[in-house]
Parts: C-alpha cells; structure tokens; sequence
C-alpha cells in the first residue's frame, strides 16, 4: 500500500484514521510491525498514532501480545450509529427483558483506559429516570462495574490501581487496599458487585461480568438505582435476574462455563 502523505494536520489526522479503520476490521489484536508493512511506512510513525488513539480511548493494547485492537470509546461511537459489534447487539435482547422484569435502568460496560466505558444503555421504566450516558467512563474502585472487572481482571491491573491512589468520591468509597482486596475477593465468589454510595451518594449499581470465548472479562452488565430500589444487599430477584443476564450474554458470544448455565428466558 503506498504510504500516506503526513505533512498536514489534516493528513495526519486522515492517516490515524486509516490506522484506526484497519484495526477494527482485524479479526485478531495487531502488531505495529504488521501495520507498518500494510501501510508501506516505518514503525516509529506507527507507533505515535496508536499511542495517540491509545490514549484516546480508541484502542487498547493488549498487555501479553502488545498488539493493539478496538477500544470500548469507538465501540461506544459504533454503537451510537448501528449495532454493529456482536456483544452489543447480543447484550441488547438481554437488557430489554431485564429492564421490562426488573424496571430499572440497564447498562453496558466495556473495559477501557481508566475504567469502565459505558457503550449501551436501557432506559428504566420508572417515571423518574435515573441513568448513565453511554460514553460515560466509570472509575475501577467506586463502582460496581469498575470492581467486577478487577476482581475478573489481572493482577497487573489491580497493582496499577492501587498504585494511582484510591480516590474517595464519597464518604462510602473504599480506599484502602486491603478493604479493597476483601471486597475483590467477596465478588469473585458471591458473582455480582455493589457500589452503593460509592461513586455518588444516593445511587447504587448491580453488576455481573460478562465472559467472552477464552474465559476472558470482556464486559459487565449493571443496573442502575436509587438506593431505595437497590438496597446495599440487593433483593433475591434482582441477583438471580443479572446472574442469569450476564451467563446468557456470555454463552451468546462464545463462552463455554465449566458447569451448565440457565438461559435466560
């Protein structure tokens, strides 16, 4: 392919943009060397774009490979055009009927840089609608969706949140990481996450993970409250309800559990 004139912002812009494209439609993470054949150029020039997308939201480098595939941001953006990115559209029939059972908001998350990136939401059914906007980024420690995915995540993404400094939002907000290590460990056997009070007074999450072919966190599934409705310890049906949801969504898109799951009808 023949290399793309950089001598404007505008080209540059454009060319990132190309690199951007090209990511997406990869069936598997890439490498710079690879993008920097496709593309006819150098590896340096590569490399300070994905770093500028990276940065952005728009890519994610995986940790072992070090290759790069397509972040929660553009999925969010994706989304707000066509469903076009299977676990979204996948997600989408399983919020419906948990918002139709259960009344409250839905939300999708994915991972992203710095937290968790909202990417799909149902409405709730109630007259007083309280949400999150897709695009929103919500913090690992403070929010369910953030725990569920450092209790499933790696240790070396928990060490860097430990490390940046467990901010308090709230008076409720755990910052200490020891109390964060038992709260981590409760999750991963209980299967679901709260953040009540946690990221802002008043509101709670309920949140699940949700599994992806290789046994990997890919996303979590929450619905979101007053605390009036879900109460700090949710009520049974609200458990069973996201438990179910997330199994599903996860058997959707490849995951195969050690042990039968329940569809979710």
């Amino acid at each position: 392919m023949t290399e793309p004139n950089e001598t404007t912002g505008v080209q540059a812009v454009l060319f990132a943009l190309q690199i951007m494209e090209h990511v997406a439609v990869q069936p598997e993470a890439i490498g710079v060397t690879t993008l920097a054949e496709y593309f006819g150029t150098n590896k340096s020039r590569i490399y300070r774009h994905l770093k500028t997308l990276a940065k952005q939201g728009y890519v994610v480098q995986d940790e072992a490979s070090e290759r790069y595939r397509i972040g929660a941001r553009l999925i969010a953006l994706g989304n707000a055009i066509g469903d076009s990115v299977d676990i979204v559209r996948e997600a989408r029939i399983v919020m419906k009927k948990v918002r139709n059972k259960l009344n409250h908001s839905v939300v999708l998350s994915m991972l992203d840089q710095g937290g968790l990136r909202v990417v799909a939401v149902e409405s709730g059914n109630s007259p007083i609608e309280i949400t999150v906007k897709p695009g929103s980024l919500l913090n690992y420690h403070s929010s369910s969706q953030g725990k569920i995915a450092l209790a499933h995540g790696t240790p070396a993404l928990l060490a860097k949140v430990k490390k940046a400094g467990l901010t308090a939002y709230t008076p409720k907000t755990i910052t200490k990481p020891e109390d964060l290590d038992r709260e981590l460990a409760r999750i991963r056997k209980q299967g679901w996450a709260v953040g009540a009070n946690e990221s802002v007074t008043g509101l709670n999450a309920l949140a699940v993970p949700i599994f992806g072919a290789d046994g990997s966190l890919v996303a979590s599934i929450a619905v979101v409250d007053s605390v009036q409705f879900i109460a700090e310890k949710p009520a049974a049906v609200q458990i069973d309800t996201m438990v179910e949801a997330g199994q599903s969504i996860s058997e959707s898109i490849g995951f195969k559990p050690r042990r039968a799951m329940h569809s979710f009808g």
